[in-house]
């Protein structure tokens, strides 16, 4: 097979180029995205925030079925209300976040929610993606620690490492998913990070 035509090669690269310049624009920008019905906007939107919406769902209801339906009505609600959202009245991730949390609260109010259990985080997705019996072996002795050392934190702490580590929010996010000062979330975070890293250092030691 020949070379591909130079048209074609300049379409690819620019599609390349969009979807490089919509990966670096402000969240705000992908709001208006939704607002217009940008299609490519839309999916930006979706890829950047949903991890961080299912994050919040799960830490909340502890149901990875209910928090997966959850993330996808926040995120429609989102698209739905997009023309209304004021950057004035804060950011798009704590609109988002904040839509993710009334929804959860709806369901906690009809049903009594089961705390998160550590094992069920997506501990693996975090290691390496190789794929030999070895590493695989590897892998899966790697996520019992971490799943074990995870337990062992009060959960206060283990909550907010989850949703930071697991999940990608920022310590504000962490603060307002947890319903806490913005220091108090920091120094969660922290201690849980520095007791996670000194037992798994502890574990390793012959």
């Amino acid at each position: 097979m020949g070379p591909a035509p130079v048209g074609a090669k300049s379409v690819r690269l620019g599609v390349l180029r969009r979807r490089v310049s919509i990966d670096t624009l402000p969240d705000e920008a992908l709001m208006a995205g939704l607002a217009t019905g940008d299609r490519q906007l839309e999916a930006a939107f979706v890829a950047r925030f949903e991890r961080r919406v299912y994050g919040l769902a799960i830490s909340m209801l502890g149901d990875a079925h209910l928090a997966e339906d959850i993330a996808q009505e926040a995120l429609l609600r989102a698209w739905r209300h997009a023309p209304m959202f004021d950057p004035r009245r804060g950011s798009v991730a704590t609109w988002l976040l904040s839509i993710t949390r009334n929804l959860a609260i709806d369901v906690l109010r009809v049903r009594r929610a089961q705390p998160i259990d550590p094992s069920s985080a997506p501990l693996v997705n975090l290691l390496s993606d190789t794929s030999g019996p070895e590493d695989t072996a590897m892998r899966s002795n790697t996520a019992g620690r971490v799943r074990a050392a995870l337990a062992a934190l009060p959960e206060d702490q283990r909550r907010a490492l989850i949703l930071a580590t697991f999940y990608g929010f920022t310590a504000a996010e962490t603060a307002y998913a947890e319903g806490i000062p913005l220091g108090t979330a920091k120094t969660r975070i922290r201690s849980g990070m520095t007791k996670m890293r000194a037992s798994l250092v502890g574990e390793a030691t012959p």
